[in-house]
């Protein structure tokens, strides 16, 4: 006689409705071609001075435990923002942030209020929350419909996501505009401001953050240093709240999340002002000459405030993504939606102003 099936450990049933995140994937190697990354928004230059020289002191030590409280990075934000050290906490990039505010604000069932298509994280960290969320589509030109997200929060509301610049469509939102979308949400709602590309931004009226937090008692940042900064591999990112509500993140934190190496090359890094914002200067002005040759081969792209442009290619977005491939250059393509493209190199944005101009329209 047959043996029925031993019971196994099941998992929470929210966990396999997680959506996977899918990741820049790397360039196909081409012989007698130099390839190039354009799909995970990395910055192309090599760390900041002083960068390597401080990560390898730390990573001497790697056999003691890092600073769990992140005491010496939270003393150089504070001086750095003008913030309180209480008003601070440190994570594994500004996405381990989302992850840890849900967890802390969301029951299940609650509702997560963002942008579509925006970050791809949103979804899976709210669905791992066993939170729900509630997509409002961008519009037209890629900006977000503050009215529908105001208008979409109910009394189930516990996060409204508001990423500027978007990624990936581009565009950010004014402070005119953050301030009158706040007056709408309720103050128990938390308002999360995602700024991971903040320092590419270049328009009239641009948001600040710090006194944006300051005035709103439900109002966090969170950043990164992935970006800009350029330490995509060593994963740090914070945010900056009012201390209730940072008090909340730190918390819910993984102990010792944030390397040794991490913190001692997120420190230096802020000690570079200057040669970081000679960089995102450059790279600003990569952007500019991009989408101005883009728009002259007749395409009709959002306004790019990151250090990426996107392409609403529809249909197209798949054959778009093929085409830079035998390029040498790699998008990162949403199926059906459009691609996003990185700024890079400049013989890779090279190449893809020549894709647009030779790719059918």
């Amino acid at each position: 006689m047959a043996q029925s099936p031993q019971p196994t450990p099941q998992p929470r049933s929210n966990v396999a409705q997680i959506p996977t995140y899918v990741p820049g994937k790397p360039p196909t190697p081409r012989a007698g071609l130099t390839t190039y990354k354009l799909s995970s928004n990395e910055n192309p230059y090599p760390p900041l001075p002083g960068v390597v020289e401080a990560a390898t002191r730390a990573a001497e030590a790697m056999n003691r435990y890092p600073d769990m409280g992140n005491t010496a990075l939270y003393d150089a934000l504070s001086a750095n923002l003008g913030v309180p050290v209480e008003d601070l906490a440190a994570a594994t990039g500004s996405v381990a942030l989302i992850y840890q505010l849900f967890n802390a604000f969301c029951d299940p069932g609650d509702e997560v209020v963002y942008a579509w298509r925006s970050f791809e994280a949103y979804p899976i960290a709210a669905t791992a929350a066993a939170a729900t969320s509630v997509q409002v589509p961008v519009l037209e030109d890629g900006r977000h419909d503050l009215d529908s997200m105001a208008a979409a929060v109910t009394d189930r509301t516990k996060v409204v996501i508001v990423c500027t610049p978007n990624n990936p469509t581009g565009p950010a939102v004014t402070q005119a505009e953050l301030d009158a979308f706040l007056a709408k949400v309720p103050p128990h709602v938390l308002v999360v401001v995602d700024e991971a590309y903040l320092e590419f931004v270049r328009m009239d009226d641009p948001i600040d953050g710090l006194a944006t937090y300051r005035a709103h008692s439900n109002v966090v940042l969170t950043r990164t240093f992935s970006k800009a900064y350029g330490l995509a591999g060593f994963r740090v990112g914070y945010a900056v709240g009012p201390t209730p509500l940072a008090g909340a993140l730190r918390a819910v934190s993984l102990p010792f999340g944030v390397s040794s190496v991490a913190q001692a090359a997120a420190i230096a890094s802020l000690a570079s002002t200057d040669a970081l914002f000679e960089r995102v200067d450059a790279l600003v002005a990569e952007r500019s000459r991009v989408m101005d040759a883009v728009r002259d081969a007749g395409w009709e792209l959002p306004d790019a405030q990151g250090n990426f442009v996107w392409f609403p290619l529809g249909e197209r977005t798949m054959e778009f993504a093929a085409a830079a491939d035998e390029l040498g250059i790699v998008v990162r393509p949403f199926a059906g939606v459009g691609a996003r493209v990185s700024i890079g190199e400049p013989e890779g944005n090279d190449r893809l102003i020549t894709l647009a101009q030779t790719f059918p329209r």
